[in-house]
């Protein structure tokens, strides 16, 4: 058929307004040639002119500001010029400008020459004039850009973007270039064209679509190499910008999401630091979610009735106007999502019939405003509900790190350390995720409804049977759930169980290194992540099923629908069949996010549940305790008072034993759920005590191991429960722990805890703790940062940090527990004197010690026995009464008689006084540290020990998809998924085609054949979704289990300093959250993103296959999509990885928080650590909101792009001449357009989401290559009983940590005979335990050999070598499990109901420490090695223990060589030789009695001093 006449002729002037309608002459204005070309030249015009103007300006300003500058002295040196170079962006761009202009200039030519033919008649001529005046300003404006472009290069500083009038002038001219090229196309087909300027048409849009690129962009790309000089200058610019945030942006800037574009071009030019995001709103912060949920907690129950669900109803109370605001958005998104499918027979009747074009622009206009409603109502919905989320995540982090630090010490244990990070961790976030999900429980059904009421206009009653399909799908997805509910419980509780074993794995890593334990431990781990991951795979295959049930719905409803109208013969045709496949493609969402809100919502109420028993758990009575403010100054006052006191633990834990536990693996979700709900569980500990403590005052607390001396401390602060007396304390507590707790943080900072810097009060703390000579050793004095738990500290540094950390804070009464066990002699008296005796002279002291000597100078002692105060009073008082006293003090005499006999011969040998040794002695008395496990690695002098997280940024490489994608199953499994998506799509399409066909009218409508052959279609398309959805998740769990394996084996596999410099937290995130996106997310994932992008594709082609060119229009919109895409991803991809390292430090801080929650009380410290806690959390919240917005950014405005594609391919649908259109794919093409934006922006998102989600496969997989430590086995090295005598031989042995740190060990030469009980002693810092350590090849010696029984240790394997060493290490260590007994223990484990099946809680809690050191005797005792090392093993048990350890060891390793470190001098006194180190050499080497005769004796200085301790003090 022949083309309106508006599109072929040359005429210049409109028609008059008789012969022509409103629509005619608006088509012919913008679709003839002539004006046309009329419009172009304006544009060009226009240009020129504000070209010439700008130009003006700049000469002006230049010529003023030369005047200015002219008085002022010139630079002797010109400045360098900063750019060499031509970008390539930019050389294309001049490139482009001139390539138009030139054609202009030949096109001009060839007009002067040629169109005067063509002059024949008015119009003609007209034509001919306005193509050469068309042509001239088109040549002069693309000069002029050219022009332009050039100077951008020839200023001081190339310009970084376009100015802006050159991109308008660029965008235009592409846009009209589009339209020439569109009205070309047409007269082509209608075989009109006019030539020759229809082709060049085409050329001069292929020119202008790099110049549309440009102008979009604004980049001149003369920027990135000046780029890093000139950051400088930018700053400050870029801090205001960041200012004009969320909480001051305009409505209009709200509703475009255009608040957020200064940080997303911020971020393309630039990787994002954590400075440049701007703060969240005050209302969103942290501070101000946490007031507000805890203002709205519900009221406590009466007495006896059940508590309800306080954490959901306080959450309701707290934000249900944003819960109402995110309805009120659903709402208004649903009622305008579905105008798109109604209009779709309303333009198959208009292609069909034809109709008045002013009827059409009406429908596209109703299209575009629809559609255009849609996109804003939904990603507002969106925006909303995830702002919702983010404040209740931050509410529940705040309010469960608040309940941390009040929990009863018994809640604490029963819920243990790992469970309680998990609340913070997934709990609290599972409920955050879910309250977005919650309105698509109702906006579902209701979409449903809408949807049917619609179709049922259009297809009558009919439409009913689709209701049976819903009614099916939902009760089968419903049952699902539930089944898989189950499943995630157990998942649930198999993680955390799993991540508790890792945590007690990376917290004792030395102690299971030395034992050769990781094997052991490795396959516990392992086991648990067998049961985790066979959860896990039960309910992924649920997931599965679910998806394929819900993919299936709309198609089944399709067939269900039609087959329907067939039977009672409604008519079908193009227009009702594509308006319901229409309908039914957007009922595909809502029913796709409904089984994922019912998940979500059961895995929240999961969720829920754990946080109300946690929230809801016992805690510490403020009661307890009666705390009064010390006002009076009388020397007598009793300022701590505890009157008949009964105390108990509260001693929660599993009761049953490990036999009964696997029978009933199948109710363990449940027990587990039983065992934290159970009410306390008391046992009393300490009962009848009386007790005063007057102001001033320094008592010792004695008594056995187990005797409740620990538990005397607790109940005075109020850690126990009390159950009948009274406590009273006048003023401030300060406490230390036996077990050292120190901060990730500087030494100073872990000294001043909080309070300010008051150096001279400081100086004198450090000096009477004894720190000031560590302080020095140390490169970074004070400033040395401290490895997480004081890794990298001795257990002597530890403890005097900690007591200076309390002397510091200059409170009223100290209670200090064992502070001397890790501290040698000489330091212990120094501190008493300088410290107890010195600086706290004058304030109440409650000291439990095992060191008797001090007894003599303390006020008054109580000795404690079976939790009960048996005497008190003072030292000569207590001999004489006789009984526990006594024979504690007796023990500690006969261990120093030995002593005091050398003592007095070498004083009756020796007349010289042997006091005069001692100021020499004490000048070098304080080494480096007891065991100074690291040597920080120092690079470039550098005081941080933890290494700073390692953030790759820039794009997630190919590589790490690589890697994931082929980690399974190797290539074979890419292609095959990608080969199964393909088929499955076409499969999916071809259905469709069937449907237009049939009912084209093009071939006779045969009812049976159109449904058996839609029926088989859609068969074949569900078993292939069956196959590609499973075979997808089995790829994705094999490939998590891989990469945990190959995590999890490197990590065990590391050597110790790795531990050493990397916190836990690190360790653990990734075995936690980011090992559960690989599991999760990622294996769903992967399969949807591939799926996804091959449906855009296809749509892309069937919305532009029916007015072909459409194409021309979406190309430009699709780099548009793409520049978008890139300018997001660079910003979103930052912004993840940071909220990833912001997140982090919370955890870290929680799980300190929880480790050192006593101290903390008693120090009254819990508001300072909630603050430090809500500003962790603020600056994760940052990163998080965001990100969101951006996300939210990027789809906006891809919708908007895909309803634009949609709109313009409506209109030349009604616009274009009917022989162009294939009318009957017009509702197909429609159908599909219609969900175009929707699946655009959802395959970009879940891309990006992929590509932020990829990055903790990059977390994972760093972790997966850590260097190792040497085999643990090699073959045919070990002769099988070795050692069998226990010779040792060390020759020049040298030892330093790290290959740039100082030597350690600086030569020894030793030879120890096998059998022989050898002492090692020498001041802290000697090297004591790093000759143990390099024995046990903890770390490698630099040079010198070390052989036991002729076998060079160094050619061993690590296993064969530690496995047939015993030890006892310095810090007892006991891992969750059940009681040893044969040491000293009998009667201890006797009591216990569960004898030797005794619980033993979360890293040994509720053992006393000398309890733990006595298991770890037991533990030896059941080895039976020939070597045994002993690490201060008796530092935590009192002197009579002490001396049955020395007897049970004699004993039972009487032919065994022994190697005992000791403090305790006695000890080392009936040992064969003592070995004395100095600064990392042998100073001294023989028998001990032998030592002291030699006048200039280091040892014999060390007995001097002991002896002389308590007469000394």
């Amino acid at each position: 058929s022949a083309a309106p006449w508006w599109l072929a002729t040359t005429a210049c002037s409109p028609p008059p307004l008789s012969s022509a309608s409103l629509p005619d002459r608006l088509a012919f204005l913008l679709l003839s040639p002539c004006p046309q070309r009329a419009l172009l030249a304006a544009l060009d015009l226009l240009f020129l002119l504000a070209a010439l103007a700008l130009s003006l300006r700049a000469r002006l300003h230049h010529h003023y500001r030369a005047r200015q500058d002219h008085h002022e002295q010139e630079p002797l040196l010109a400045k360098p010029a900063r750019y060499r170079g031509r970008g390539l962006r930019h050389r294309i761009a001049l490139g482009a400008s001139s390539a138009l202009a030139a054609a202009s200039l030949l096109l001009l030519a060839l007009a002067f020459l040629l169109l005067p033919a063509r002059g024949d008649g008015e119009d003609g001529g007209d034509w001919a004039a306005l193509q050469r005046a068309f042509l001239a300003a088109h040549l002069l404006a693309h000069l002029a850009a050219a022009g332009t472009v050039a100077a951008e290069k020839a200023g001081a500083a190339p310009a970084r973007a376009h100015p802006p009038h050159l991109r308008a002038f660029w965008l235009a001219t592409a846009l009209l270039a589009a339209l020439f090229s569109g009205s070309a196309a047409a007269r082509f087909v209608a075989s009109e064209p006019v030539l020759p300027d229809d082709p060049i048409a085409f050329a001069g849009l292929v020119l202008s679509l790099p110049l549309l690129y440009f102008a979009v962009d604004g980049s001149s790309g003369l920027a990135e190499s000046a780029a890093a000089t000139s950051t400088t200058e930018e700053e400050p610019s870029g801090a205001s910008e960041a200012a004009t945030s969320y909480a001051t942006a305009s409505w209009l800037s709200l509703a475009t999401f255009s608040w957020i574009n200064p940080l997303i071009t911020k971020g393309y030019r630039a990787a994002l630091g954590a400075q440049d995001v701007p703060q969240v709103a005050p209302s969103d912060t942290a501070e101000a979610a946490y007031a507000l949920f805890v203002s709205n907690w519900p009221a406590a129950p009466a007495p006896g009735s059940k508590a309800g669900h306080p954490v959901i109803t306080a959450l309701l109370r707290s934000f249900w106007p944003q819960f109402l605001l995110t309805a009120a958005l659903g709402v208004a998104h649903l009622s305008v999502m579905y105008i798109g499918p109604s209009l779709v027979d309303r333009f198959v009747q208009f292609v069909r019939r034809g109709g008045d074009m002013t009827d059409g622009l009406r429908l596209v206009g109703i299209l575009l405003a629809g559609k255009a409603a849609e996109t804003l109502a939904s990603h507002h919905y969106e925006f909303q509900g995830q702002k919702l989320g983010m404040r209740i995540h931050a509410a529940l982090l705040a309010v469960v790190y608040r309940k941390s630090l009040r929990l009863s010490t018994g809640a604490r244990r029963a819920h243990g350390a790992g469970t309680i990070v998990n609340y913070m961790e997934v709990d609290a976030e599972e409920v955050s995720n879910v309250t977005h999900e919650l309105h698509n429980l109702w906006l579902m059904p209701l979409q449903i409804a809408v949807a049917l009421a619609l179709l049922y206009t259009h297809l009558g009653p009919s439409v009913l049977t689709a209701v049976a399909a819903i009614a099916v799908v939902t009760v089968v997805v419903a049952l699902a759930n539930r089944r898989n509910m189950e499943y995630q419980f157990k998942f649930l509780g198999k993680r955390d169980e799993r991540m508790k074993a890792i945590t007690e794995l990376l917290n004792y890593m030395r102690v299971i290194k030395l034992q050769a334990w990781e094997e052991t431990f490795g396959s516990k781990i392992s086991e648990l992540r067998e049961a985790e991951l066979g959860w896990l795979a039960k309910s992924m295959y649920f997931m599965c099923a679910n998806t394929i049930v819900l993919w299936s719905g709309p198609l089944a409803m399709t067939v269900l629908v039609f087959g329907t109208c067939v039977l009672t013969g409604v008519k079908l045709d193009a227009g009702k069949v594509f308006t319901a496949t229409a309908f039914f493609r957007m009922l595909d969402g809502p029913m796709q996010s409904f089984p994922e809100a019912i998940a979500a919502v059961t895995q929240a109420t999961v969720s829920l549940g754990r946080l109300d028993r946690y929230l809801l758990d016992a805690e510490l009575a403020d009661t307890t305790v009666e705390h009064v403010l010390d006002t009076d100054t009388g020397p007598d006052r009793v300022v701590v008072e505890v009157h008949d006191g009964m105390f108990a633990w509260d001693v929660r834990g599993k009761k049953e034993s490990a036999k009964e536990e696997e029978e009933n693996d199948d109710s363990e979700g449940e027990e587990d759920e039983r065992i934290v709900e159970e009410a306390p569980v008391l046992e009393t500990v300490l009962k009848g005590i009386n007790m005063k403590v007057r102001k001033g005052e320094l008592a010792a607390v004695v008594g056995m191991v187990g005797s409740g001396k620990s538990s005397l401390l607790s109940c005075i602060m109020g850690e126990m429960d009390k159950v009948s007396g009274k406590v009273r304390v006048c003023g401030s507590t300060a406490y230390v722990a036996q077990t050292a707790w120190i901060q990730n943080g500087t030494i100073q900072e872990n000294i001043l805890f909080g309070q300010p810097v008051d150096a001279e009060r400081y100086k004198e703390v450090t000096r009477s703790c004894c720190l000031q000579k560590d302080l020095e050793m140390m490169e970074f004095g004070d400033q040395t940062e401290i490895g997480e738990r004081g890794i990298n500290l001795s257990g002597g540094q530890k403890q005097r940090i900690q007591l200076a950390r309390a002397v510091y804070q200059n409170c009223d009464v100290y209670l200090l527990d064992d502070v001397f066990s890790a501290v040698d002699a000489h330091t212990g008296s120094y501190i008493f004197k300088e410290c107890l005796r010195g600086m706290l002279k004058g304030k109440t002291i409650l000291l439990v010690t095992h060191q008797v000597d001090f007894l003599h100078n303390v006020d008054n002692i109580f000795v404690m026995k079976d939790g009960m105060i048996a005497q008190s009073g003072k030292f000569d008082e207590l001999l004489e009464a006789g009984s526990g006293f006594s024979a504690l003090v007796a023990a500690h005499d006969s261990s120093m008689e030995l002593v005091e006999h050398n003592r007095q011969v070498e004083k009756t040998e020796h007349s010289q006084p042997a006091v005069v040794r001692i100021p020499s002695l004490r000048s070098r008395s304080i080494g480096k540290g007891e065991k100074v496990i690291v040597a920080p690695e120092i690079e470039a002098a550098t005081s941080k020990i933890i290494q700073e997280e390692e953030r790759e940024s820039g794009q997630v490489s190919w590589r790490v998809y690589k890697l994931y994608m082929t980690e399974a199953w190797g290539w074979w499994g890419v292609v095959g998924i990608f080969g199964l998506s393909l088929v499955w799509q076409a499969s999916d399409m071809a259905s469709d085609y069937w449907l237009s066909y049939e009912t084209s009218g093009v071939i006779p409508f045969n009812p049976s054949l159109f449904i058996g052959v839609y029926v088989a279609i859609a068969g074949v398309s569900m078993v292939l979704q069956v196959i590609k959805t499973f075979l997808e998740t089995v790829m994705g769990l094999q490939t998590a289990q891989i990469f945990f394996r190959k995590m999890f084996d490197s990590i065990l596999h590391a050597p110790m300093s790795f531990f050493d410099t990397t916190p836990s937290g690190r360790i653990l995130s990734r075995a936690s959250s980011d090992q559960t996106t690989i599991d999760v997310v990622l294996a769903f994932f992967v399969g949807l993103t591939i799926s996804m992008y091959i449906s855009v594709l296809s749509t892309i082609v069937v919305t532009c296959q029916v007015a072909w060119p459409s194409v021309i229009a979406v190309i430009p919109l699709l780099l548009l999509n793409i520049w978008y895409r890139n300018r997001y991803l660079a910003t979103s991809r930052e912004l993840t990885r940071l909220e990833g390292v912001t997140k982090a430090p919370v955890i870290d801080h929680f799980t300190e928080t929880v480790v050192g929650a006593t101290t903390i009380r008693c120090f009254k410290k819990e508001n300072e650590f909630f603050q430090e806690n809500l500003e962790r959390i603020n600056s994760s919240l940052r990163m998080y909101f965001h990100n969101y917005a951006a996300n939210e950014w990027l789809g906006f405005r891809l919708e908007l792009i895909g309803t634009l594609v949609l709109s313009i391919t409506a209109f030349l649908m009604i616009s274009l001449p009917s022989n162009f259109i294939k009318k009957e794919f017009v509702g197909m093409s429609l159908s599909y357009g219609l969900s175009l934006n929707s699946l655009v922006y959802f395959a970009i998102s879940i891309s990006c989401m992929l590509e932020n989600d990829m990055v903790a496969v990059e977390r994972v997989n760093q972790f997966s290559t850590l260097p190792s430590e040497a085999a643990w086995r090699k073959e045919d090295h070990l002769p099988p009983n070795w050692p069998t005598h226990g010779d040792i031989d060390i020759s020049d042995l040298k030892v330093r940590y790290r290959p740039n740190t100082p030597l350690i060990l600086k030569g020894i030469n030793v030879s120890i005979r096998g059998g022989e009980k050898i002492g090692v002693v020498g001041r802290t810092g000697s090297g004591k335990s790093t000759l143990i350590q390099a024995l046990f090849r903890l770390v490698e010696p630099a040079e010198g050999k070390m052989i036991i029984d002729g076998v060079d240790l160094c050619a061993l394997g690590l296993h064969d070598l530690r496995s047939r060493f015993g030890i006892i290490p310095q810090e007892p260590v006991l891992f969750e499990g059940t009681a040893l007994e044969r040491c000293q223990l009998k009667d201890v484990v006797a009591s216990k109901a569960e004898k030797l099946d005794a619980l033993v809680a979360d890293s040994g809690e509720n053992w006393s420490v000398g309890q733990r050191q006595l298991l770890c005797l037991g533990r030896v005792i059941l080895k039976q090695n020939q070597i045994l090392f002993m690490d201060e093993a008796t530092a935590s048990v009192d002197s009579q223990t002490d001396a049955t350890i020395q007897k049970i060891t004699r004993e039972q390793f009487s032919s065994c060589t022994i190697i005992s470190i000791a403090h305790r001098i006695p000890t080392v006194m009936d040992c064969d030789r003592v070995l004395v180190l100095d600064a990392g050499l042998v100073k001294e080497f023989d028998a001990p009695s032998r030592l002291l005769e030699q006048p200039e004796s280091l040892f014999g200085a060390m007995v001097q001093e002991y002896a002389d301790r308590s007469s000394n003090l």
